[in-house]
This record gives C-alpha cells, sequence and structure tokens, in this order.
C-alpha cells in the first residue's frame, strides 16, 4: 500500500502529556524507517514543548491517511482520543507498552507493534517471537561530539551584602540564558549534607562530578575555585553591585571569565562562554596542574609562629 501522507505521534504530542529523552529517541529511529520506505510524514508536537511546530490541534486529520503512535504506554483516554480523531487513517501503534490487550487505547488501533505486554504480545503480533523487544531508542547512537555538560553552582543568599545583592537577579539572568543554550545543564551545591542523598556528603564526591562536567557557571566563591582546582574552566558572575569577594578570588587566581552585576548580559555570558570552551580549557587544565602560592596558609604559619606576641585585635593584608 502506497501512503500519502503519514502523521507521527506520541506522548510528545500531548498537551498534558510529556515529552522524554527515550520518546524522542524512539521517534527518530520511526522517523528513519518511515523515510527509508519512502513515506512523506510530518511530527505532531505538543506546543508547551515546540510551540511553533505541527500539533495535534493544528493539523488538518484529512491530509492523512497513516497514523504512527510511537512508544510509551498504550493506554488512557489521550490515545483513545486518536482513533475518534483519525479514524479514516489507517492507525499503527509501534514501539509500546500494552497493559490491557482490551484498553480502547490498544484495540482502536489497526496494528499494535508491541516492545511489551505479556500475554497479550503473541496475539497483537502474529507471527512474532512471543515475549519483550528492544525499544527503538535503543538502535539509535548518541551523536559525537555531544554538547558540554555545563554545571550552576548558583546561590540566592548572602543576605550580608544588603542593598548591594544582585543575587537574585543573576541567577536569575543565568538560568535564563542557559535555557537558551545547546548543552546539558547539572544543578549543583557546594552544601554538603550527609542526610539529604541529592547532595554531595563529602568535598571528594563534589570533586568526583566536577572533573565530569566541561563547564561551570557560578556566582559563587567556592564554585569558581572549586572547578580551576578540578581544572575545570568557570564563568564567574559576581553578584555583588561594586564587587566582592567573587571579582577579588578572580584577581587573586589570575581568572579573567569573570562578570560584575552591573555589566551582566547575553553579550558578556557568550563572549566567555566562546573563550571557556577554547583558550579556557587549557588556562583551566594549566591551573590545576600547577602549584599555586598559598599565601594565606604560609601567614597562618606565621601567625602560630609568633603566638602569645599579642592579643590587640589585627586585620593585616598578606
Amino acid at each position: 500500500m502506497t501512503y500519502r501522507r503519514a502523521l507521527l505521534t506520541g506522548w510528545f504530542s500531548f498537551v498534558e502529556g510529556e515529552v522524554t529523552a527515550g520518546d524522542v529517541l524512539a521517534l527518530r529511529r520511526a522517523e528513519e524507517v518511515v523515510r527509508e520506505a519512502g513515506v512523506a510524514y510530518d511530527v505532531a508536537w505538543s506546543p508547551g514543548f515546540r510551540p511553533g511546530e505541527p500539533s495535534l490541534e493544528t493539523v488538518r486529520p484529512d491530509a492523512y491517511d497513516l497514523l504512527l503512535f510511537v512508544c510509551g504506554p498504550c493506554s488512557g483516554p489521550q490515545p483513545a482520543a486518536l482513533h475518534e480523531r483519525f479514524v479514516h487513517c489507517r492507525r499503527v501503534a509501534v514501539g509500546v507498552s500494552v497493559i490491557d490487550p482490551e484498553d480502547p487505547a490498544v484495540r482502536g488501533f489497526h496494528e499494535v507493534i508491541a516492545r511489551d505486554g505479556g500475554a497479550a504480545l503473541p496475539r497483537l503480533t502474529p507471527g512474532g517471537a512471543p515475549g519483550p523487544s528492544p525499544d527503538l531508542s535503543a538502535g539509535t547512537r548518541p551523536p559525537h561530539p555531544l554538547p558540554p555538560v555545563v554545571a550552576t553552582v548558583l546561590t540566592t543568599g548572602q543576605h550580608e551584602y544588603a542593598g548591594r545583592r544582585r543575587h537574585e537577579e543573576s541567577a536569575r539572568h543565568v538560568t535564563d540564558w542557559l535555557g537558551g543554550q545547546d548543552c546539558a545543564r547539572l544543578e549543583l551545591e557546594t552544601r554538603l549534607d550527609t542526610r539529604d542523598w541529592r547532595l554531595c556528603g563529602t568535598p571528594e564526591q563534589l570533586d568526583a562530578v566536577l572533573a565530569r562536567v566541561d563547564l561551570v557557571v557560578t556566582n559563587r566563591l567556592h564554585g569558581m575555585v572549586l572547578a580551576l582546582r578540578s581544572g575545570v574552566p568557570a564563568i564567574a558572575v559576581d553578584p555583588v553591585a561594586g564587587g566582592a569577594k567573587v571579582s577579588a578570588q578572580a584577581r587573586a587566581l589570575g581568572w579573567p571569565a569573570v562578570i560584575p552585576a552591573e555589566r551582566l548580559d547575553d553579550a558578556a555570558l557568550a563572549h566567555w562562554w566562546e573563550w571557556a570552551r577554547g583558550e579556557g580549557r587549557s588556562r583551566a587544565a594549566a591551573y590545576a596542574g600547577t602549584p599555586q602560592p598559598e599565601p594565606l596558609a604560609a601567614a597562618l604559619r606565621d601567625s602560630l609562629g609568633r603566638s602569645g606576641e599579642s592579643t590587640d585585635h589585627a586585620i593585616r593584608p598578606v
């Protein structure tokens, strides 16, 4: 049979559904098979995920004679509603899980090519071997190169800076900007807690994560220091108007990628993003591989050697 045009759907098509990485990869594999068969097609996306793309609300059902439902559970009212709207189409579900073979969502398809479904599989896939099949996503391979992994280490606290605080604004601007970049984002905390499984319990556990990322974006002093210590470039934002400890530490370390709160904008982030992914990588690696001067530790040793000489209050530069 020659199809005029197919519409590819799945849980990624429903406003009340969800879009998972596995679903999208399964969709890509289905698209490859459809293209190999020489069938023209569209994909219906949830407008909440890809606004402006074809959706179930905007496509004309009479433009299609084949409906494919790809991946996920084949159950519930949302998939079942497709049968009524696309009643004139041949309807095929592929790579789905069958929970109840009598579910209207299942019964409405002309063919169900199931990945799993227990006793239902032999009936739903005549002539096929009973039992589960590898998911469609297993037939895809990650591209090379992959997008960078970017860790954020951000704070909206530090109220000791009072009216000079720009912490909320800096964190919001950074995360809004990062949301538009092609990267894998990982939210990290420098706070340790042995009772919270989501947080690291030791500095070494945090080191293990930092060593595996490509870039750190932070408005925290230790976010920058610990990244460089691990040989990872950091884009540091000083969240205090007029500059404070983040800018001071950047000067102490000789690290140029620091943005004052007053000059935080998309252009500054984009500039340091390109720098950090190029020259910044070698600069950070060199920092991690070279012993650094430790004036604070030296001053402490000196102070301990002078114990008892004076009890007067003093703040002295190093």
